[in-house]
């Protein structure tokens, strides 16, 4: 099992940047795909990145591709989502989480608390 948190939320005008972490307990961290999604108010949660266990692969929403970096050092067991060229519609509650080997689909198996990101226009 592992346990994430997430941290680097906050106020930013639009045009701005933002690095978002999260931080994995345990020692197994290398061996999980993980990813970022994100949820506005009133709308469902949604996809905005992905990278493989060895951090090799990258996935990317549309409305994120070109401006949102996913990384991940499994050294420090973290993850990151590096985001630039922010924008008002960008504002949601980000989580990260974590997807077991075994795990098939899109489905993953743990989730962090979440980290607010507020883009003011």
């Amino acid at each position: 099992q592992v346990q994430l948190v997430e941290s680097g939320g906050g106020l930013v005008q639009a045009g701005g940047s933002l690095r978002l972490s999260c931080a994995a307990s345990g020692r197994t961290f290398g061996n999980y795909n993980m990813g970022w999604f994100r949820q506005a108010p009133g709308k469902e949660r949604e996809f905005v990145a992905s990278i493989s266990r060895t951090g090799i692969s990258t996935y990317y929403a549309d409305s994120v591709k070109g401006r949102f970096t996913i990384s991940r050092d499994n050294a420090k067991n973290t993850l990151y989502l590096q985001m630039n060229s922010l924008k008002p519609e960008d504002t949601a509650v980000y989580y990260c989480a974590a997807r077991r080997p075994a795990t098939t689909g899109n489905a993953y198996d743990y989730w962090g608390q979440g980290t607010q990101v507020t883009v003011s226009s």
